[in-house]
């Protein structure tokens, strides 16, 4: 009797730590969710001269002698003093960040960073994009590329800095520019079309379950996932792939017509330093670099729009945020192995 409540005993206390930690978690949920119910809309901007200067500052402050440090700072007072009351306006360059996931999700705020943007800047003004993109789904990133395009359009200098990854659908919005500057790693290029598509119906079949697919449209749906595969199917799938590598690679060719597509168009990658001899770069050179060199003779900001998100979205991306992990990790393991993607 005594082991039936012992064992009873360590049940319940198992059922109990159970349902303690689902109360925990979805307590932090919400507590996550109240906090950001709270944020707004809106867009954030920031002085990267005023930051650059700071830090330098916060340095020389440590470093430099008591009386060296009062001098520095003095001369540089007078430096902001004379530059306020002078009527020249420098010339601006206006930073956006895009960071890529497999759905383009940060293209809501690209879009209206990017109309802000077109609001105040002219041809002296320059939009530099520090993209870091591994690509994903074709009409969305299409939709992004869009968005640089219209900077284009405006005649408006654009730069992007590929400081990591823009592959792909990446390299699509990079291609955009009317510069591309490259770190020595970088990897661009992947201009190609994949689609994978895992199928069960041996699984199904196995185990008795038939799956029914009704349409009306010849080509409504090729490929399934749970129905039987035929090679006419994956001979139209094929066909609608070429289609849209067709159209990459017009889309690329308008923005950079001296590339060699029958070199670069084959879905390869390429680092930095190759990328530069195929062209699908301008410059080895990092956005920190650049920034360094730009922020001695222009105003330079860095714009941030902010979207609230319903609770639901930020879910479904923390989905593809794990998705994209996984994805990255594949990447990481063939360039740890030196094979080709």
């Amino acid at each position: 009797m005594s082991e039936f409540f012992i064992e009873y005993g360590l049940f319940l206390l198992k059922t109990i730590t159970f349902v303690v930690a689902i109360v925990v978690v979805i307590g932090a949920a919400a507590a996550a969710a109240g906090r950001k119910a709270g944020h707004q809309d809106g867009l954030e901007v920031e002085n990267l001269n005023k930051k650059y200067q700071e830090l330098a500052n916060g340095l020389r402050r440590v470093i430099l002698k008591k009386e060296a440090w009062k001098a520095e700072a003095k001369a540089e007072k007078r430096r902001l003093k004379a530059e306020a009351k002078s009527d020249e306006q420098r010339p601006r360059s206006f930073v956006i960040d895009f960071k890529g996931d497999l759905k383009a999700s940060a293209v809501p705020s690209l879009r209206e960073e990017v109309s802000a943007i077109l609001e105040v800047a002219t041809k002296d003004d320059q939009v530099i994009v520090r993209l870091d993109n591994h690509g994903g789904v074709v009409h969305e990133h299409g939709l992004a590329a869009s968005q640089l395009a219209r900077i284009r359009q405006r005649e408006i200098p654009l730069l992007v800095c590929v400081d990591r990854v823009a592959a792909s659908g990446g390299y699509l919005m990079a291609c955009v520019a009317n510069r591309i500057y490259a770190a020595p790693f970088a990897i661009l290029g992947s201009i190609g079309v994949i689609a994978q598509i895992p199928n069960f119906n041996r699984l199904l079949d196995s185990h008795g379950v038939d799956f029914e697919q009704i349409t009306a449209g010849d080509y409504k749906r090729n490929v399934t996932m749970f129905g039987k595969n035929t090679d006419e199917d994956r001979a139209r799938l094929k066909e609608q792939l070429e289609d849209v590598h067709t159209l990459f690679k017009a889309a690329v060719s308008e923005y950079r017509p001296d590339l060699d597509l029958s070199k670069v168009a084959t879905g390869e990658h390429w680092y930095g330093t190759q990328a530069l001899e195929l062209g699908l770069a301008d410059e080895i050179r990092t956005s920190d670099e650049l920034l360094a060199e730009l922020v001695k003779d222009r105003d330079i900001y860095c714009l941030a729009f902010k979207v609230k998100q319903p609770l639901q979205k930020r879910l479904m991306a923390s989905v593809d945020g794990v998705l994209e992990k996984l994805d990255a990790a594949g990447w990481r393991r063939r360039f740890e192995a030196g094979l080709p993607r």
